[in-house]
């Protein structure tokens, strides 16, 4: 009994580590993307606000020059560096 128990919690960890890469692995850090895949990301990233046209804009700028756009729909920028830093000359986020 002792083994299954083993056994089960081996899997149980496995599928825990998997599922937190699937999650690492769609922000993807930093240079992870190809430009072909900005697009579809950011149609994602944007789903939620009410300003579509400026955010898919900016998104895509960004996501093109950083290869990386951040998991969700809003936050989480601290996962590509580039993305978060790039501000305006105003000095307001540029990146959605």
């Amino acid at each position: 009994m002792a083994k299954l128990s083993s056994v089960s919690i081996a899997m149980v960890l496995l599928l825990a580590m998997a599922a937190f890469a699937v999650e690492v692995s769609y922000a993807g850090g930093e240079g992870s993307l190809l430009p072909g895949d900005c697009e579809d990301l950011c149609e994602y990233r944007c789903s939620e606000t009410s300003h579509q046209k400026p955010c898919l804009f900016f998104c895509n700028k960004c996501c093109n020059t950083c290869l990386c756009v951040p998991s969700g729909t809003y936050g989480n920028k601290e996962e590509c560096p580039c993305y978060n830093n790039w501000h305006t000359q105003e000095g307001k986020p540029k990146c959605p």
